[in-house]
């Protein structure tokens, strides 16, 4: 355990105090996290003065768990609050920004400062734009406009970026995101996706006049994050890991924490989704640092991945805790401070996110099912045809919770709903969650209803 100096910075000396109590109390970091709702990486980066910083609610829940009659809450301010150093921080930056063109790569300006040196002027490789080009299997880089994504290759990148280029960057993710949602991640959509991807990662190393260079990584971020999602959509599952922590990467390069919070977010519910929840309770944590600089919106967005993670986990308490503080964010949401890519997350989202984690305390930990019925309910209705693909998954997660704990009938009309709208995605979690349904409709075997519906399911998707 590395020793600490207490007298080296105001993050070190709390993260000193907090390492006695915790080695005092005879706990490990895993199991303060768990106590106090974080993630083990969390506690630990804490400990060592390296979180830039702790979350307040954090801290009171510190003090509630270790009864120190307030002590971390009175000291947050002193140690995390202090908002000249971030008027320094942004002052800095300023001053920076004036230094006239350079190469899109010659300035790290990362949100969080990085693990490895910025690079030097003139480097191509800040943030791994090089191994990413590897991603795909894409050999030459395709033109960014989605009526001619599968033209011969041969388009050159310009010597230079332009305003234009950085619209047309912004705009395929529209447009991708749009195809996404409608039809799932694979087929056309992945294709487009791919191709687009790899131009708009090769903006990234050539000239950029300095007072472009942020809106220049916000845009590859924002497209990073929507292919990121069409990856994981189709399973593409290493692909779209490394797609996101791409988009993560020129999120902090661009200083926009609203980006950084949705990468992360994508990050933590794809970890759950593959079986590592407690990879998305730690990404889900890292999307809410400095939570104060989000909008409501996204607090509750990232609230409800820790929910996510903690229902996966099969723990009660702390799965209703977090769709408790998801849902207060929620009710203080203003979509007119939301960033435009955030529009999708409303009342339907919101039902059928949290519906999932109360989904799993159903199945796992044998909780009330209404709770997750409801919501999933209230997502039906409330998502438009713009949304067919979360449509479908909270109607199929409806049914297989009806299937699961209640009226098999009722659930296999239902689960023919659903089925009828997946039928047309691209979309392998949808067809999983179908799988899901058919895997509860055998166990009603001699209910014509249910049976139906998993020879149904059965003929429909593939195994």
């Amino acid at each position: 355990m590395k020793d600490l100096n207490p007298g080296a910075s105001p993050q070190e000396w709390f993260g000193n105090e907090l390492r006695e109590l915790r080695k005092a109390a005879g706990l490990s970091a895993a199991a303060l996290g768990r106590l106090v709702q974080v993630s083990d990486d969390m506690i630990l980066a804490i400990e060592r003065g390296k979180y830039p910083s702790c979350r307040r609610d954090v801290a009171q829940r510190l003090d509630a768990y270790f009864e120190t009659g307030g002590f971390f809450d009175r000291a947050w301010p002193m140690v995390f609050g202090n908002p000249d150093a971030d008027k320094r921080r942004a002052d800095a930056d300023k001053r920076a920004a004036g230094r006239g063109e350079e190469t899109a790569q010659a300035r790290a300006g990362r949100i969080l400062g990085g693990d490895e040196p910025s690079p030097h002027s003139g480097s191509h490789e800040p943030v791994n734009r090089r191994s990413f080009l590897q991603v795909s299997g894409l050999a030459a880089f395709a033109p960014i406009d989605l009526t001619q994504a599968f033209a011969p290759s041969g388009l050159s990148l310009p010597e230079s970026v332009s305003p234009s280029q950085i619209d047309q960057v912004l705009a395929a993710a529209t447009a991708i995101s749009g195809m996404d949602n409608k039809l799932g991640g694979g087929g056309i959509v992945r294709d487009v996706a791919g191709s687009a991807m790899q131009w708009s990662a090769g903006l990234l190393q050539v000239r950029c006049a300095e007072h472009l260079r942020a809106d220049l990584f916000a845009a590859v971020s924002r497209l990073g994050i929507v292919v990121g999602a069409s990856a994981f959509d189709a399973y593409h599952h290493d692909e779209a890991t490394k797609t996101f922590k791409f988009a993560a990467d020129c999120a902090e390069e661009a200083g926009d924490w609203h980006l950084r919070a949705k990468t992360y977010s994508f990050l933590a519910r794809q970890a759950v989704w593959i079986g590592a929840p407690d990879d998305g309770l730690t990404y889900a944590e890292k999307g809410l640092v400095r939570s104060d600089r989000l909008t409501a919106t996204e607090q509750a967005m990232l609230h409800t991945a820790r929910a996510r993670a903690f229902g996966k986990m099969g723990n009660v308490r702390d799965t209703m805790a977090a769709v408790g503080a998801a849902d207060e964010a929620f009710t203080r949401a203003r979509p007119s401070e939301d960033p435009p890519w955030m529009a999708y997350y409303d009342a339907a989202q919101h039902n059928g996110d949290t519906a999932h984690a109360l989904f799993d305390l159903a199945i796992l930990a044998g909780q009330d099912p209404g709770r997750a019925a409801g919501r999933f309910n209230m997502a039906v209705k409330g998502h438009s045809d713009s949304f067919k693909r979360s449509r479908a998954i909270s109607r199929t997660k409806l049914a297989a919770l009806m299937m699961a704990k209640g009226d098999p009938r009722q659930a296999a009309l239902i689960g023919h709903d659903a089925l009828d709208e997946v039928g047309r995605l691209t979309s392998r979690r949808a067809a999983d969650d179908l799988r899901q349904l058919g895997h509860f409709a055998a166990r009603h075997q001699k209910v014509q209803e249910a049976s139906g519906l998993r020879e149904r399911i059965t003929a429909t998707v593939p195994a």
